[in-house]
């Protein structure tokens, strides 16, 4: 399961790398307290969970054919999120760390693009707005 409206357990998911790891590389996206300028009060995840986990599922199946020796692990939070919380952590473990940081990055991009979680940003001023997930995200392609 990828998806939760529970904290996510960042000793727990770093538990997952082997022995044999040489490269461990964890990505941690947080709540920011500003967003374009205007502070966030909190953002609001929501996702339509049965396929959102199978294209993350997808995903991981691609991105493991281009890293074969690389493991994944993805987990997102839904529901609502103050500054500050863990909205989303990506673990890649490889014998070495290219491996990990090309697999990390290629998956919190492709998280970003094709899985169906929509994001909503409240604002001090008492406005929300749905936000595009790739807007200001540095998608790198």
């Amino acid at each position: 399961m990828y998806l939760s409206s529970d904290p996510i357990d960042l000793p727990s998911l770093l538990g997952q790398a082997r022995p044999s790891d040489g490269g461990i590389c964890l990505f941690v996206g947080v709540v920011r307290k500003e967003s374009e300028g205007r502070e966030t009060t909190r953002i609001e995840y929501e996702a339509y969970a049965a396929m959102a986990e199978a294209e993350i599922e997808k995903m991981l199946r691609s991105i493991a054919q281009t890293w074969p020796q690389t493991r994944l692990w993805i987990r997102h939070r839904l529901g609502s999120l103050s500054p500050g919380e863990a909205a989303v952590a990506i673990l890649a473990t490889a014998p070495h760390r290219g491996e990990a940081f090309a697999a990390c990055r290629e998956a919190i991009d492709r998280l970003k693009t094709t899985v169906p979680i929509w994001k909503k940003e409240f604002y001090a001023d008492g406005t929300s707005e749905w936000v595009d997930p790739t807007r200001a995200s540095g998608v790198h392609r």
